[in-house]
C-alpha cells in the first residue's frame, strides 16, 4: 500500500470518527412542528436570567424540508387590546418572523421576509441550536433586543419540544 493511500484512508477514518455534526445531519433532524418549553433571557453585564414573557409564554417554531420556517413567541397573560396604547404594548410580549433558512453546523440562518419587526426584515438572524432526542435548544447571540433595549445587550435561551398531536 503507498503512503498516499494509507493517509487517505486515516484521513477517512478520522473525519468518520471524529465528525461534528453537518448541515445534512442537522438540516434533516430539525425538520418539523416545535412547541415552546421554556423562554428565558440572560443580560451580559450582570448574568442576570429572566422569562421576558413570563412564566408561561407559548410559542412554536417550524421548519420545512422546503428550507422555510416561522418563528413566533408570544408572554402568558395577553388580553385583547381596545386602546391604541393597549395594542402597542402587546408588541412587548411577541417576537416573531419567517423567511427562508440554512443550516451551517449547529446554526440555523434565517434570512427574514416577514417580521413583527420590520427592522428584522431583509437580515439575517443565526440562532445556534442543539437537539438532544426530542428537545430543540436554542442560543441566541448577545444583541440588544427592541423587547427589553433597556437591559442592553442580551441573548435568549428557549427550549422546545417536537410537537405530537
Amino acid at each position: 500500500m503507498t503512503i498516499k493511500r494509507v493517509l487517505f484512508i486515516a484521513s477517512i477514518i478520522i473525519f468518520t470518527a471524529f465528525r461534528p455534526a453537518f448541515a445534512g445531519d442537522n438540516a434533516k433532524q430539525i425538520q418539523g412542528i416545535w412547541q415552546l418549553v421554556s423562554y428565558n433571557i440572560e443580560v451580559k453585564a450582570t448574568g442576570e436570567k429572566f422569562p421576558p414573557m413570563g412564566a408561561h409564554p407559548s410559542g412554536y417554531t417550524i421548519f420545512t424540508p422546503e428550507g422555510r420556517t416561522w418563528f413566533m413567541l408570544t408572554g402568558d397573560d395577553r388580553k385583547p387590546a381596545t386602546t391604541t396604547e393597549e395594542k402597542a404594548k402587546l408588541l412587548d410580549t411577541m417576537v416573531a418572523y419567517a423567511g427562508a433558512y440554512r443550516i451551517e453546523g449547529d446554526k440555523w440562518i434565517t434570512s427574514v421576509q416577514v417580521a413583527w419587526n420590520p427592522a428584522w426584515v431583509g437580515t439575517e438572524q443565526a440562532r445556534q441550536f442543539k437537539i438532544e432526542g426530542d428537545k430543540l435548544q436554542v442560543l441566541t447571540p448577545w444583541r440588544v433586543m427592541p423587547n427589553w433595549a433597556d437591559k442592553g445587550e442580551t441573548r435568549s435561551i428557549i427550549t422546545f419540544e417536537r410537537f405530537k398531536q
